[in-house]
């Protein structure tokens, strides 16, 4: 596919942007309400391919599921109804999907195998199969199931108590969704807090479940029931605008319905670490997730230290924060990030290579990056989303504020999460 051009040299933005539904949020609607007894009905679903590859995961289980846009509706066949796939679960690029999906097939009677794209075929996946395999899943694939495809003999589960090697919600979830089948209960023990919406939704769905500071307990044996979701927008989204609001002279961009799980806030926190000025307006829902407005305008920034327990509140956003980092005054640094390393690219080196195309000084480190500002960002080049979301997105803002012309390759990867991002971008040229 041909490069495409970004918007560059951009006097100012200004506008109202309301982001698609959150991501994680979108998958867990469609597996709840196709898990539990009876119809879900989900609003503001986001259709983006990951979301959309869940929705066929469940479909090829049997689960009758109507999407039209934004739109879901789910006639649930509770976890006994779900049948033996007649053919390969294919997840394409979505690593929620493979992960969370697993722990739901880790206590279904019947055979499945699971596979994804080539960004899937490279991600580690014993972090999930061996808690799996402990509970009493017989899981194979290749080299010891770390690699898709991966074959999951599900059926009789036991509860345990496991301690999270690494701060993760994809597996806390998939063991989550195995306890809820297991015999007995299920506690898990995270190094830090991650995002809650796995839990959230599980009280949302009519089932019980225990949080203490750093564990989560839940029984098996419950049966959920269907309900009504919707789905606010996804503050990962958020964060592109946040920052091109926060570096381009002259901007004010309100966001509006935006999550504002304070597990998922961490890139409000580093805005105001870094001076921004960023004003949010929180309102009360009927359910389970908050939100609010945001509104960003242009901001005199300074460098920060982005560090430990904030890590897992914004480890999708590094790459944008990254950027926001190389127009704050003074040094930036990020550590305690090496998860970046297994996301959809290595995306601490794939940050660094792109944003130094583009004129950054920023430079590598085993578990982070460091970043020196105030750097004016030249272009004339081209850069490469690496099939990668938010590394696509995060250049086509860094565009902005460059003098001359930059061009993205695999531009497409975006439709990931935000197949309206370059049209929303676009409006608030004035």
């Amino acid at each position: 596919m041909e490069a495409k051009k970004l918007l560059n040299n951009v006097a100012s933005l200004s506008g109202i942007v309301e982001v698609p539904g959150d991501k994680s949020i979108s998958h867990r609607a469609v597996m709840f309400g196709s898990i539990a007894a009876g119809k879900t009905t989900v609003e503001n679903f986001l259709p983006g391919d990951d979301c959309l590859s869940t929705i066929s995961c469940f479909r090829n289980m049997g689960v009758p599921i109507k999407q039209e846009g934004t739109r879901v509706e789910i006639d649930g066949t509770g976890l006994d109804g779900l049948k033996e796939p007649e053919q390969v679960l294919d997840v394409g690029n979505s690593g929620t999907t493979i992960r969370l999906i697993m722990g739901i097939l880790a206590g279904r009677p019947f055979n499945s195998v699971l596979t994804g794209d080539r960004s899937i075929a490279r991600r580690p996946m014993t972090r999930v199969t061996k808690p799996l395999t402990l509970m009493g899943a017989k899981i194979a694939g290749r080299k010891g199931a770390e690699f898709t495809p991966i074959s999951v003999a599900g059926g009789s589960l036991a509860g345990m108590e496991y301690k999270l090697p690494v701060a993760s919600a994809q597996v806390k979830s998939a063991i989550l969704l195995a306890g809820l089948q297991a015999d007995g209960t299920t506690t898990i023990i995270e190094p830090e807090k991650t995002r809650d919406h796995t839990e959230r939704m599980i009280m949302q769905f009519g089932g019980r479940i225990e949080t203490g500071e750093n564990t989560v307990t839940v029984t098996g044996g419950q049966q959920l029931r269907g309900t009504d979701v919707h789905v606010p927008g996804d503050i990962s989204s958020a964060a592109f605008f946040l920052v091109a609001g926060a570096i381009t002279p002259n901007s004010m961009i309100e966001l509006r319905n935006v999550g504002l799980n304070p597990t998922r806030t961490g890139i409000l926190d580093v805005l105001v670490q870094m001076g921004a000025n960023v004003e949010v307006r929180p309102y009360s829902t009927a359910q389970g997730e908050p939100a609010g407005d945001i509104i960003i305008r242009s901001s005199d920034l300074k460098g920060t230290v982005v560090e430990g327990d904030l890590i897992p509140r914004l480890i999708d956003e590094i790459p944008v924060i990254a950027l926001l980092a190389t127009q704050a005054e003074g040094k930036t640094v990020i550590k305690d990030a090496q998860e970046l390393k297994v996301k959809e690219t290595n995306r601490i080196d794939t940050v660094v290579k792109e944003l130094g195309r583009l004129g950054a000084d920023i430079k590598a480190t085993e578990d982070g990056m460091v970043i020196y500002g105030r750097k004016t960002l030249t272009g004339g080049t081209t850069v490469s989303s690496h099939e990668d979301h938010r590394i696509g997105m995060m250049l086509a803002v860094a565009a902005l504020i460059c003098p001359n012309e930059v061009f993205l390759e695999r531009s497409e990867a975006v439709s990931v999460s935000y197949p309206s991002f370059f049209e929303h971008l676009q409006s608030l040229m004035k």
